[in-house]
């Protein structure tokens, strides 16, 4: 399980490895670009029921950390999924991965 620490909170916020590596790739990209968008996760099983948002802002300390020390291939479909998501007043919505990634490489690894 990933973790995604934003601001200066200990509380990280736990998104599985292979999401977390595709949503770095689309945040990196927005951020890179200086643009500000929303995030938001409905809550795992383990949690009470809801979701949560967060802002994100270039200015906003981010990391990320993996479990896996090996990045996985990326799928460019999903990540396109996500980065469209981006693009509306909504924000970033973390979108499941609907399609099987190829056995190749799509797109550079994390």
């Amino acid at each position: 399980m990933g973790m995604l620490f934003y601001g200066g909170t200990a509380d990280p916020i736990l998104i599985e490895d292979r999401t977390l590596a595709h949503l770095k790739v689309v945040i990196a990209t927005k951020l890179r670009r200086n643009e500000s968008f929303t995030l938001s996760w409905k809550h795992s099983d383990d949690h009470p029921p809801g979701r949560s948002t967060i802002w994100l802002h270039p200015s906003i300390p981010l990391r990320f950390v993996f479990d896996e020390p090996e990045p996985p291939k990326l799928h460019v479909e999903w990540i396109t999924a996500l980065a469209n998501s981006a693009n509306t007043s909504g924000g970033i919505t973390l979108v499941p991965e609907h399609t099987t990634p190829p056995d190749g490489v799509d797109a550079a690894s994390s």
